[in-house]
């Protein structure tokens, strides 16, 4: 069976859909594990939980255990939802992986979910390659770092907060990609902005503590924005915080090629480009690349290119690529005025 999207999946359990077999698979332990709550509300009200579900961990957990379980029928209700947590593990030994195959056909009344963090694709063993195929298989994306402020801004608004860019920014910035632990930030900005509805990077301040001076995504507008001085001077502070070289020439390489489609496209052109938890930047791009001359993108983007492939292939340190590719990025934009 092909891979479904997670918003598939759920689409398909609002129409209806019950039952069999699903391997729920991510990196973000917290985005799988909502995942799951999903499924399992779909098949069991709070009555049929106490009955009908059971949750356990595979290195705990013998094979003949888990046949049984993902056997035993539904008591006093439609369906039994079996979870089985760490399903990385089942690979280990030769009976799991019997007894987890045999299990793959499914059984009536049962929903049979496998839960966990699988093997790189390339790396992956013929086990899974099996599983996947035989299950309805959903691995749940995390968001990267450029979509961090936006899946945050998305995230406070279906929990009737409004997080303001900046706010959204200071937020990930003080956090991490820690996604649990973001939420509940969220739940106490709810919390303590109350009527006012609308979170504020004061806010976050007073509610998370210590936020960094300094964020990548402000130090990349600040790049569209021209400000390059300010961008040499924010910099050390940027490195010093552990943001990486590499990770940084790549945000503003993303940045430099969605200034240029602005400047060629309008306003439709980036819509058209941008993920929806994102779309919110459109005006602050297009902003951006009224800043600068066709021709000066352009060598932006090469000397992009050159300061990524200094970072992977020289002893010269992130420090000293990055100012001087902020010293060529002035120097083209000038000539190009």
């Amino acid at each position: 069976m092909p891979a479904v999207k997670p918003a598939a999946l759920l689409r398909a359990l609002a129409q209806g859909s019950r039952g069999g077999v699903y391997l729920l698979h991510g990196a973000d332990e917290y985005l799988v594990e909502e995942l799951v709550e999903r499924v399992v509300d779909a098949h069991l009200d709070a009555t049929g939980r106490a009955f009908n579900l059971d949750q356990v961990r595979a290195g705990d957990t013998e094979p003949d255990t888990l046949a049984t379980l993902a056997a035993t029928p539904p008591m006093f209700g439609d369906w039994r939802v079996v979870v089985v947590r760490d399903a990385q593990l089942l690979a280990a030994n030769a009976r799991t992986r019997a007894t987890i195959e045999s299990l793959l056909g499914g059984a009536p009344g049962i929903a049979l979910l496998f839960v966990g963090q699988l093997p790189d694709g390339k790396k992956r063993p013929k086990f899974w390659t099996t599983f996947e195929k035989r299950t309805t298989a959903v691995e749940v994306p995390s968001p990267s770092s450029s979509d961090l402020p936006g899946w945050l801004i998305e995230r406070a608004a279906a929990d009737g907060l409004e997080l303001e860019p900046g706010a959204a920014r200071a937020l990930a910035a003080a956090v991490g990609p820690a996604l649990g632990v973001l939420m509940q930030e969220i739940h106490k900005l709810r919390d303590y902005v109350g009527e006012r509805a609308v979170a504020t990077t004061r806010d976050v301040t007073a509610v998370v503590g210590i936020v960094p001076s300094q964020n990548r995504w402000d130090w990349i507008d600040m790049v569209g924005e021209r400000r390059f001085a300010e961008a040499r001077r924010a910099l050390p502070v940027l490195l010093d915080a552990g943001e990486s070289g590499v990770a940084l020439v790549i945000g503003l390489g993303s940045q430099m090629l969605r200034i240029g489609i602005g400047a060629n496209g309008g306003e439709r052109a980036l819509d058209a480009l941008l993920p929806g938890n994102q779309k919110w930047l459109a005006r602050r791009i297009l902003g951006q690349a009224r800043r600068w001359q066709p021709g000066a993108i352009d060598a932006a983007l090469d000397d992009l290119l050159r300061a990524d492939r200094l970072l992977k292939s020289t002893p010269l340190g992130d420090r000293a690529v990055l100012g001087e590719l902020l010293l060529r990025l002035e120097a083209h934009d000038r000539v190009a005025a």
